[in-house]
């Protein structure tokens, strides 16, 4: 069993911050990579965010409408993603869906540990930027 549990939505004035948080539990056995994606009425969902996990240290990627005021983190042992939004306007109103890319386990009962590669998604949590 694997849970994707988000949170920190609200409203919000322009000029304003809001951090959001997605935190990933169960028989996680690696994550390859955890984001944020947004989607308003009548649009596409769009990647907003998102940190690809390296040996080598975290590379975060950021959509240009929000590089410069948004800040991606992670807390691996957590398997918790952040993301400050500073600077908020009223276009980035969405509903915000945390993402991640992980290998999960799954052992049986006297037998052989298996991976298997899923994609998980949040429940998603509003973002209301409004005066």
């Amino acid at each position: 069993q694997v849970q994707v549990v988000e949170s920190g939505g609200g409203l919000v004035q322009p000029g304003g911050s809001l951090r959001l948080s997605c935190a990933i539990s169960g028989a996680i056995y690696t994550v390859n990579a955890m984001g944020w994606y947004r989607q308003s009425p009548g649009q596409q969902r769009e990647l907003v965010a998102q940190i690809i996990t390296d040996p080598n240290g975290d590379s975060p990627n950021y959509a240009d409408s929000v590089k410069g005021r948004f800040t991606i983190s992670r807390d691996a042992p957590k398997n918790t993603v952040y993301l400050q939004m500073n600077s908020l306007k009223p276009e980035d109103t969405a509903v915000y869906y945390c993402n991640a890319e992980v290998m999960i386990t799954d052992t049986g009962e006297g037998g052989p540990t298996l991976y298997k590669y899923r994609e998980l998604w949040g429940q998603g949590t509003l973002v209301t930027v409004s005066s």
